[in-house]
């Protein structure tokens, strides 16, 4: 996608942090922007500072944990633009730092019914829709440093969140047709709400880490990356896997025996 001038843009979680900072980068750019989000006063905020700028923008209460919520908020955003060319499941929130052993299992249902299932019922309400409507169009799903490594301790929950939306993304990625781009954004440490209020001053700008993302989404990136620091952390897990598996499972020659993904097409091919 050459520009996002003309082209509509539905975000979830849109009103602060780095889901505004999109819509605002992204509307400055030309782009119709729908958001939403649970809190009202705020949408309403983000909605009147868009459009104070001159930008198109909407906005609508909505429970990215709500299946029929999601539904109803993709009904809006093509009622108002007759189109969407690209959605970013963006919404997620924290439950704050606690170990594994200690964390309640209202706080576990609480996070993974907003950062997976709010992702997961982004990319099937619209995803669905895009492939009837045809036109190229992308899904991003935003993911976190902490889908790749442990980038914060005792925060097993986030973790997993973060962990299970880059597999399910991957899995996305390989169902949706050729038209439809689908990818993951991986934010580092962005001083964001969600982030606690005494250290947020210390990441990364949300303005700055849009004006980063942007780019690579016009692109059809795959992978949306930023803080090249990440790699320090991501480099060591690779490394360790690549070691188990030449000292435990080493290469030999017929070794894809066993490799699910050709069998898999090879039963296909004898039906």
């Amino acid at each position: 996608m050459e520009t996002y001038n003309g082209k509509t843009v539905a975000i979830t979680g849109g009103a602060t942090g780095i889901g505004f900072a999109l819509a605002k980068a992204l509307g400055k750019e030309g782009a119709n922007i729908v958001i939403g989000e649970p809190r009202s006063e705020r949408l309403d905020e983000a909605a009147a500072v868009l459009r104070a700028d001159g930008i198109s923008a909407v906005s609508m209460v909505m429970d990215v944990a709500v299946q029929a919520s999601v539904e109803a908020f993709a009904d809006f955003a093509w009622e108002s633009f007759g189109q969407v060319d690209l959605a970013i499941n963006n919404a997620g929130i924290s439950v704050g730092q606690a170990p594994l052993v200690d964390l309640p299992s209202a706080k576990l249902h609480k996070i993974f019914g907003v950062n997976f299932f709010g992702v997961w019922h982004g990319c099937a309400a619209f995803g669905r829709r895009m492939i009837k409507q045809g036109t190229p169009a992308a899904i991003y799903n935003v993911g976190s440093e902490n889908s790749l490594y442990v980038a914060v301790p005792n925060s097993a929950a986030y973790v997993a969140t973060k962990h299970a939306v880059l597999g399910m993304t991957e899995a996305f990625r390989e169902e949706m047709p050729d038209f439809i781009n689908v990818g993951t954004i991986f934010p580092g440490f962005v001083g964001t709400e969600l982030i606690p209020e005494a250290i947020r001053g210390m990441g990364m700008n949300a303005d700055h880490f849009a004006a980063a993302v942007i780019p690579q989404m016009r692109a059809g990136g795959r992978f949306i990356v930023t803080h090249a620091c990440n790699r320090d952390s991501i480099t060591p897990r690779r490394a360790a896997l690549d070691k188990a598996y030449d000292t435990y499972a080493p290469r030999y020659d017929g070794d894809d025996e066993y490799d699910v993904r050709k069998l898999i097409a090879k039963l296909s091919q004898q039906r």
